[in-house]
């Protein structure tokens, strides 16, 4: 099947964008150099297409109590122009996907979702709102979504807009109008940096990437592709699904227990598995190597000692922050000793570290 363009597609390539097939879309992978990308977020600005991320609207007098039934949080709490993270979890209480909730009037909700799993999210919320007075939207071929994201961005973002954004808390939206287009912006982002997620209908994409990257140019603004998001979220121990999270796995496994509000009204879906679980068995830890190869998703994390098996790799990749290979992994809980991760038969030594690897001034 053909990866699906985003409406920025002509943009990257124009860019001289390497574009790669994720989660069935085409998505720029890098411009150029991907660590120059993740160096401008981090020191000034970068520019992202995430137009292939999912919007579902939940709307009505109940639609806060539906969302409350079908997710782990507890969102009918949320106060109008806040955005909540948050997971939705099947009845056994595997993660199917970890949301972004935004409420965006008192009967008003949009969830945002991973490109993967928008429509088994949007299936089963429609499913479990059936009982609520509340209509589920998936509105995802609606909407681009572009973030600017880095200490510069909201320099970058003020020049195109006159909304509030110093008054505009991290993980909030609020409703304005940036370069001529109506846009929400959100107080969000993936990168562990200050940013801004503005989403607009597709026909604003293109005017409004070119008048942030104008706004940007003198500022170090780069456009960063997902080779830079992925080392970005990683530096910062944030949870990609498919990897820190899947079905198999519940939020206390990742931990991220956190999220799941076994005190809210009512009951919701994975509540009686959740409340019953036992403490885990592993837990999520940061890796740092000690040599220069790199611990890749999937690898074995063994004891020095013996050479025993006692967790696996979910992500890594080469730090540009640190200047060193980095990765998250699942360890048996209580494990002891020196770890190393078996590259290909090799055991590399690796310091055990508190997540994140990055945390900005």
């Amino acid at each position: 099947m053909t990866a699906r363009p985003t409406p920025l597609r002509e943009v990257h390539e124009s860019l001289g964008a390497t574009l790669t097939d994720f989660a069935g879309w085409l998505m720029p992978l890098r411009y150029g150099s991907e660590s120059a990308e993740h160096k401008a977020v981090r020191e000034a600005a970068g520019l992202f297409d995430l137009s292939h991320m999912g919007e579902i609207f939940v709307t009505g007098p109940q639609a806060g109590e539906a969302l409350d039934h079908a997710l782990v949080g507890h969102l009918s709490a949320l106060n109008v122009g806040r955005a909540r993270y948050t997971m939705i979890c099947a009845e056994d209480g595997g993660v199917l996907d970890d949301l972004i909730v935004y409420r965006l009037d008192e009967a008003e909700f949009m969830v945002v979702a991973n490109a993967a799993n928008y429509p088994v999210v949007a299936a089963a919320l429609a499913e479990r709102a059936l009982p609520y007075d509340a209509v589920v939207d998936d509105r995802s071929e609606e909407f681009a979504l572009i973030a600017v994201q880095g200490p510069r961005s909201q320099e970058i973002l003020a020049k195109l807009t006159d909304a509030d954004l110093d008054g505009l808390k991290y993980y909030a939206g609020l409703p304005a109008v940036v370069a001529g287009a109506d846009a929400l912006i959100a107080r969000t982002g993936y990168t562990g940096e200050d940013g801004f997620e503005l989403f607009v209908k597709n026909a604003d994409a293109v005017p409004l990437w070119h008048a942030l990257a104008e706004a940007g140019a003198d500022l170090g603004l780069k456009a960063a592709g997902l080779s830079a998001r992925d080392t970005l979220r990683l530096e910062a121990g944030m949870p990609l699904y498919g990897n820190e999270l899947t079905s198999e796995l519940t939020p206390y496994d990742a931990g991220l227990g956190r999220v799941v509000k076994l005190d809210k009204p009512g009951d919701f879906v994975g509540k009686a598995v959740l409340s019953a679980a036992p403490e885990p068995t592993r837990k999520l830890v940061g890796l740092v190597a000690r040599g220069r190869r790199v611990p890749r998703h999937g690898y074995s994390v063994v004891r020095q000692a013996d050479g025993e098996v006692v967790g696996v790799v979910t992500s890594g990749a080469p730090s540009p922050t640190l200047g060193k290979p980095i990765a998250m992994a699942y360890v048996d809980a209580g494990v002891t000793g020196e770890l190393a991760v078996d590259i290909r038969g090799s055991h590399e030594p690796v310091d055990v570290v508190d997540l994140p690897f990055y945390k900005k001034n």
